[in-house]
């Protein structure tokens, strides 16, 4: 009995500790980049609510700026119908939402739940790690 609960606790860690979040959907790629968003290279992460596309991911990455110290990034592709290559998701001129214009899916940008369409799934996220100067997105 004590060798059956060892096993099972050490497969458990094993599991868990791999670092990457798992998503219903949308498959693991390897995704480590650094950015410094208060440069003149990324304008818009220079302000709160400001946001930036970059390459890598599955489809594409979003990086959203709260505010002095929080980011958020997102996989672009859509939890709905990522594999669709003309499904990308963008942030709507409101700047508040995440939008599949293809499937009609609408995310929120605070936190990746799904507002509105087709899907229940929220959107693949990456973490940041951020020291006041360079940002890391990784997974």
């Amino acid at each position: 009995m004590r060798k059956a609960i060892y096993i099972l606790v050490t497969a458990f860690l094993l599991v868990s500790c791999n670092g990457r979040y798992e998503h219903d959907t949308i498959p693991n790629v390897d995704l480590r980049f650094t950015i410094y968003p208060n440069s003149t290279t990324y304008l818009n992460l220079n302000y709160y609510g400001g946001y930036e596309y970059f390459t890598g991911g599955v489809a594409g990455v979003i990086v959203y700026r709260l505010d002095e110290s929080t980011f958020f990034a997102y996989d672009r592709a859509c939890p709905y119908d990522w594999q669709d290559p003309d499904s990308w998701l963008w942030v709507d001129e409101s700047g508040l939402m995440i939008v599949d214009y293809c499937c009609g899916a609408k995310f929120n940008i605070l936190d990746g739940t799904p507002i509105a369409g087709p899907t229940s799934l929220s959107l693949k996220h990456y973490k940041c790690r951020y020291d006041g100067v360079a940002l890391l997105v990784y997974n």
